[in-house]
């Protein structure tokens, strides 16, 4: 395993040279390489030469400059895209932070409890230095202002020292360029609910005199990064589609309501194909002996296994729906498959339905949740890769195709449809507003018992199909269940 150190380096040439031997010589657990990325950003005092000499003579640091002084968040930023390591660790060119307590900062992610670990300089540490008093209280009020609106109890949120995951680290944009860094990294870490951990570290910081840049008006600016990034959803570097799931979590009456509808056809043993960040499948797995929550997505399982960490009858399971042959890695036969929002991105529906339809018990039922009407496809259909539109004819032919029987379809939220058709075929906007998410989840209440009376078809299709007999199913034929592509 490797470990990439990542080190933002200012004008700091009367301690790098210490600092980095430091660092080069600081313990690590056993079979644990490290890499140092270290960023210059555009130091104007030598320190820059100081590097390249310690570079030409250390195979182990890959040196880096900004052309233009950018700050410590946009260094960390250009250090994240080149790191190689299983783990990242951010470390000040300083002296303030002691590297002999890498291995108490990795002990939580490489005993798999943590995705990201925090050194507090609160914590009973060894020893810390006293310094400044306002310094000190503006910390803190900044740690409780992170807390109060990130729902966290963090002793220390400006720490400089914190430990992430390499693949979660990557994911995350990262906007500020100061030292907003900290505020920002700990809203979408909160937001984006991984697994952090607190070790105490000893601190020795610095005086003003003595080096320290760091200020009030910094403190001022690390404020309204935490309420901009309590406001604003910016969690993926590769956005549209986790984003959605992000802000769908924000639509909990929609969920409910979704939820609602597809409980009474839920057995004992439950397959969720897709299952994103678990969003239905934690209003859907309470009383069933078994739920197996699958996706493809590297980061979405992540988020499935730390929802699902401590619940004994939810199965995580790595399955792709565009590809059959995953379906026979999943052992047992399901009382109910879900297929909610999968039909539109798959590469052949039929395949996907057949596959899902044989892992079905006799008398189990495939549910499955699809986006309808080809003529409202548009640009939001395309932001999020959606390939196509359904008729209600097609998703019927799909299902009788694997050998299913159709019992029933129903359409969902007609109150989104010409919302919908307005913002996708006439506006061509490219994303969902969160805002009008947020409206209209409030007044679901309203539209859920409106709905049967709305002369509008649904913006999507509920069907329920089931398997009848206990014999294979029989061949589709591909004319009946063809998919028009949009």
């Amino acid at each position: 395993m490797k470990l990439s150190i990542l080190i933002p380096v200012y004008n700091e040439r009367t301690v790098v040279e210490r600092s980095l031997a430091q660092v080069l010589a600081a313990p690590l657990p056993e079979n644990i390489e490290r890499e140092l990325i270290i960023v210059d950003d555009c130091s104007n005092d030598g320190t820059y030469a100081i590097l390249q000499r310690l570079a030409e003579h250390h195979p182990e640091i890959r040196l880096y400059r900004h052309s233009v002084n950018q700050g410590k968040g946009a260094a960390v930023r250009s250090a994240i895209q080149y790191a190689e390591g299983d783990f990242c660790l951010i470390q000040d060119a300083d002296l303030e932070y002691d590297p002999q307590e890498y291995p108490a900062l990795l002990k939580p992610l490489l005993d798999g409890r943590a995705d990201a670990v925090f050194g507090s300089r609160y914590l009973s540490g060894e020893q810390r230095r006293v310094l400044l008093f306002w310094h000190s209280m503006i910390n803190q009020f900044l740690t409780l202002a992170s807390n109060i609106f990130s729902n966290l109890n963090l002793t220390d949120m400006e720490t400089c020292y914190k430990v992430f995951r390499t693949d979660l680290l990557k994911s995350i944009p990262i906007r500020s360029n100061r030292f907003g860094f900290e505020p920002e990294i700990v809203m979408k870490c909160a937001k984006r609910k991984f697994r952090i951990y607190e070790v105490p570290i000893s601190y020795h910081g610095r005086t003003y005199e003595e080096g320290k840049k760091i200020g009030w008006r910094d403190g001022l600016k690390a404020l309204g990064v935490i309420l901009r990034f309590w406001l604003i959803d910016d969690l993926y570097a590769t956005p549209y589609g986790r984003g959605v799931l992000n802000n769908l979590s924000g639509t909990p009456q929609y969920l409910s309501w979704l939820a609602s509808l597809i409980r009474p056809y839920l057995g004992d043993s439950v397959l969720e194909l897709n299952a994103g960040i678990g969003n239905l499948a934690g209003r859907l797995m309470a009383r069933r002996l078994h739920y197996v929550a699958a996706d493809h997505d590297a980061l979405n399982l992540h988020a499935l296994r730390n929802r699902f960490l401590r619940t004994p009858n939810v199965t995580v399971a790595r399955l792709h729906p565009d590809r059959p042959e995953d379906f026979a890695r999943v052992s047992g036969r399901f009382d109910t498959v879900l297929c909610l929002n999968v039909l539109e991105y798959v590469e052949d529906p039929l395949a996907t339905v057949k596959a899902a339809a044989a892992l079905l018990a006799p008398g189990g039922r495939l549910v499955t949740l699809a986006p309808q009407s080809p003529a409202l496809y548009g640009s939001l259909d395309r932001a999020m890769s959606h390939r196509r539109r359904f008729r209600q004819g097609e998703l019927w032919a799909l299902c009788e195709g694997a050998g299913l029987r159709v019992e029933q379809t129903r359409h969902l939220n007609k109150a989104g449809t010409i919302p919908w058709w307005f913002n996708s075929r006439i506006l061509g906007a490219q994303r969902l507003s969160k805002l009008t998410l947020k409206l209209f989840d409030k007044t679901v209440w309203f539209w859920r018992r409106v709905e049967a009376v709305l002369p509008l078809p649904g913006l999507s299709l509920i069907t329920v199909a089931q398997r009848t007999g206990a014999g294979p199913l029989p061949a589709a034929d591909p004319r009946r269940a063809a998919v028009e592509r949009a």
